[in-house]
């Protein structure tokens, strides 16, 4: 059985089918938002950054979103992080429905967990890797903690989504965290108002927690060091799958946990929302496949359902989760044996149906 799906951009699919994929020519991996469906790509990651991503001479841009910025906090350091980051997420617990400051406290375990020391230091120190990870800013209603209106003020600004995802800006400042030692590719963002904030020992950690501070779910972070003053909120309100013009050269490396590219949080019913095919042309997208998928428990990779369906069962939601995680490994196994053999070339598929014209 095949595990892994691979598609590509137009621009990709020509520069490997001519040079093979070699480590030096990625110039940005993606880290999508998603809660805890980023357990099916564990072991990708792993294969990823551990074996063959880092033998390189060259930077590379890991830009998170949520989720997608805890795991790459973790990888720009190495392996030891990154599995103190994914044992400390396994372990999350909830003996009844959290407050938003109970939530914000349980899941700073395990962002602590993978700073754990000097760990900011060395996130923001790798010869190769720079960190960058996005979050929103909210100034006027949107900072409001109270769930009810908060909750009423999503509501409606969904609806106003549907409408022109544009208008998502009159509420929202898009902020680029990024390792101040280069500027990124995508340091340009159009598209949303944007503010770019150096990344630094002292505030890595804030950050890295605003990129995933779900609103009405958790507490927004304030105080950020080096920021605007405002409150700081979920990345994926904005960026949920980061469907943004990463660079114009070189190859952006997507580990993906599905085959749809989804814009922002509120998109997710809008199955006509998707990517330009413009920013997705050099793009390699790896996620599971349907048959990798099926051989899972349920036949599903987790999800944020997982704690209402597992409530009171802590302990068998996270088998469920770590044996997805186990997994996983697979997925990674796949991928570099494509890189050994020869065969990612033939098994590139395109990116076209993902994408609009």
């Amino acid at each position: 059985m095949r595990t892994l799906r691979v598609y590509a951009g137009p621009s990709a699919l020509r520069l490997v089918r001519e040079n093979g994929l070699q480590p030096d020519m990625v110039k940005v991996v993606a880290g999508a938002a998603g809660g805890p469906k980023w357990l099916v790509l564990c072991g990708l990651d792993e294969a990823v950054f551990s074996s063959w991503l880092m033998d390189r001479a060259s930077p590379v841009f890991l830009l998170g979103s949520s989720v997608g910025a805890w795991r790459f906090a973790a990888l720009a350091q190495g392996m030891d992080a990154h599995r103190r980051f994914k044992e400390a997420y396994l372990a999350q617990r909830f003996s009844t429905v959290p407050t938003p400051s109970e939530a914000s406290r349980e899941i700073r375990k395990f962002i602590d967990a993978a700073l754990e020391g000097n760990g900011s230091t060395r996130a923001l120190s790798h010869p190769h890797a720079r960190l960058s990870l996005l979050a929103v800013r909210c100034t006027g209603a949107f900072t409001t903690e109270n769930r009810r209106i908060l909750t009423a003020l999503m509501a409606a600004t969904a609806l106003l989504n549907a409408a022109a995802r544009r208008a998502l800006g009159l509420f929202f400042t898009r902020v680029l965290f990024h390792d101040p030692r280069d500027l990124p590719p995508y340091a340009h963002l159009e598209g949303f108002p944007l503010e770019r904030v150096g990344l630094t020992p002292a505030n890595l950690a804030q950050a890295v927690m605003a990129s995933g501070s779900m609103p009405v779910l958790m507490e927004g972070v304030r105080g950020i060091e080096g920021a605007p003053v405002g409150t700081y909120r979920d990345a994926g309100i904005l960026d949920y799958h980061l469907a943004i013009p990463f660079c114009s050269s070189g190859i952006v490396l997507y580990p993906h946990y599905t085959n749809r590219i989804t814009p922002g949080w509120f998109d997710k019913p809008l199955s006509w929302r998707k990517p330009s095919s413009g920013d997705m042309s050099n793009v390699i997208l790896l996620c599971p496949s349907r048959g990798f998928v099926s051989s899972l428990p349920s036949s599903r990779i987790p999800s944020r359902e997982d704690f209402r369906i597992f409530w009171g069962r802590d302990e068998e939601r996270i088998r469920f989760w770590r044996t997805v995680a186990d997994a996983s490994r697979a997925l990674g196994e796949e991928f570099l044996e494509m890189l050994e053999n020869g065969t990612l070339p033939e098994r590139m598929e395109p990116l076209g149906r993902i994408v609009s014209a």
